[in-house]
């Protein structure tokens, strides 16, 4: 069996508050990129065995899709004899949900293999102890996720497919700094996080304000593809490190990564394409 993991972009993200558990309550509108997909290749084994095409991603009991399997293992009692090999496309680290979206689409392999496979909200419940992101991943559509990520429900005006650009510089943003500084880091002067409305929603991440405070790099990188007349509005996606532009001008994406390496940074990870729509 082979599946496609793809990433997600938010296009909204609202941080509402500290929750007892630790966690934050959010209020996000998330989307996949159907071109931009890690790939999942499952096939018989006599043991257990798990390998990933990049070397920098571990591959132990802490890798999202081996703790999925795990969950999945103690839920259904079952053992899974089955080599399990990941071949990374989205960068991690990246705000995109590559790892969360590894994990959710073993789960449903997993399920799928099953002879008697568990319901859908079962599945979400594994997914949400697992990370919060990972339930979104079993739901099609662009999805409202509420509470700390677990509660979903189909987005009220759905987006249609969108032409995206998106940059990420070579580090990566941890997402428990993101969160640590969000209620107390200031704005940075010449910055708006201030939402951009659009027919479907508003355009807000509140995680930008923390992380830029600490990667400056990262509010050059917005106010950078702001000043482009070829782009509609920039945002950061999740914690990042990825900042993504909605394009007027899908044509000139390729002209605009490449513009944005000579001017910024040569070392620069760009991909462009369509979020899945309504």
């Amino acid at each position: 069996m082979t599946l496609t993991a793809p990433a997600k972009l938010n296009l909204s993200l609202r941080v509402l508050g500290k929750r007892d558990d630790g966690f934050h309550d959010i209020d996000t509108l998330m989307v996949r990129l159907p071109g931009l997909a890690d790939e999942i290749t499952i096939t018989p084994a006599d043991s257990f065995t798990f390998t990933c095409s990049d070397p920098t991603v571990p591959a132990d009991e802490s890798n999202l899709v081996i703790k999925a399997l795990r969950a999945f293992e103690k839920i259904t009692g079952t053992t899974q004899n089955i080599s399990i090999h990941l071949n990374k496309t989205i960068p991690h680290g990246a705000g995109l949900g590559g790892g969360s979206s590894d994990a959710a689409n073993t789960l449903l392999a997993l399920n799928t293999l099953l002879t008697a496979p568990l319901p859908t909200s079962q599945l979400i419940e594994i997914a949400a102890s697992l990370g919060s992101d990972i339930p979104f991943f079993l739901m099609p559509g662009p999805v409202r996720c509420t509470g700390r990520g677990e509660i979903l429900t189909p987005a009220p005006t759905p987006p249609p497919p969108l032409h995206v650009l998106l940059l990420k510089p070579s580090f990566g943003v941890p997402t428990p700094d993101a969160y640590g500084q969000w209620k107390t880091a200031e704005t940075l002067p010449g910055l708006d996080h201030s939402p951009i409305s659009f027919p479907w929603g508003e355009l807000v991440n509140d995680l930008e304000r923390p992380v830029f405070s600490k990667h400056r790099f990262l509010a050059e990188l917005k106010l950078w593809l702001n000043s482009r007349p070829e782009v509609a509005a920039a945002l950061m996606s999740g914690s990042g490190s990825t900042v993504f532009a909605i394009l007027n001008t899908p044509a000139a994406a390729e002209y605009i990564a490449r513009a944005a390496k000579l001017e910024l940074d040569p070392h620069l990870w760009s991909w462009n394409g369509l979020t899945e729509g309504s």
